[in-house]
């Protein structure tokens, strides 16, 4: 763990003043060490007016676990069409290991380390749903639309519980404006959720519009 540290912190005193990555965030860790691995990096860059994402790959080798360490003030629809790219690159990859995983490096607030949220098995989706697909839509501004229906995300838990879903299978979408810190956040929101009895929440699917 303390290489993984001093290695993010090798990079980042490295980085020009126009490029840095600040972490996501969370108040938990869900894997605390990983051995055998490769950084890439998401680079914050602007300009003009526009923001701009530098992947810095240089370093990775598709046979070990990678580290996407992510600047967690890109904008997740340009974040994942890197990250689709990379999937299709280390799948695809004739040395690539069946074990190996993937995962978003963050810091827990809590206890002042990295951490890390395996993503290896997740599908993304860069449309809106099909008509026949049961979804809840995470906006940018913490608000869950539902049909017709839209409240807090903190109202979503008792949603589940009172309300009958039309499904037993669900999956959830996300903003493609909102930030990838937000992104993040929502991961460990969707994690905490409890699905009621006879259905299920897919977390193996996302779609981003």
């Amino acid at each position: 763990m303390k290489g993984v540290v001093l290695l993010v912190l090798l990079f980042l005193l490295s980085s020009c003043q126009n490029k840095e990555v600040v972490l996501p965030q969370a108040n938990e860790t869900f894997v605390a060490d990983v051995k055998d691995y490769s950084p890439i990096y998401f680079i914050f860059k602007t300009e003009e007016k526009d923001t701009l994402i530098e992947v810095n790959i240089s370093k990775s080798i598709s046979s070990t676990n990678w580290f996407f360490t992510i600047d967690k003030r890109l904008p997740l629809r340009k974040v994942i069409l890197e990250i689709k790219k990379l999937q299709t690159k280390k799948t695809s990859s004739i040395n690539k290991s069946v074990t190996s995983e993937n995962y978003f490096t963050y810091t827990d607030t809590v206890k002042k380390t990295m951490a890390f949220f395996p993503f290896t098995k997740v599908k993304y989706k860069l449309e809106k749903p099909d008509f026949n697909v049961i979804y809840f839509y995470l906006d940018r501004n913490d608000l869950v639309h539902f049909e017709d229906e839209v409240f807090s995300k903190n109202e979503l838990q008792t949603f589940l519980d009172s309300k009958p879903v039309p499904a037993s299978n669900v999956v959830f979408a996300y903003d493609k404006g909102m930030s990838f810190g937000k992104y993040i956040q929502y991961q460990f929101f969707v994690k905490h959720l409890t699905a009621p009895k006879g259905m299920s929440i897919n977390t193996k699917k996302e779609y981003i519009y």
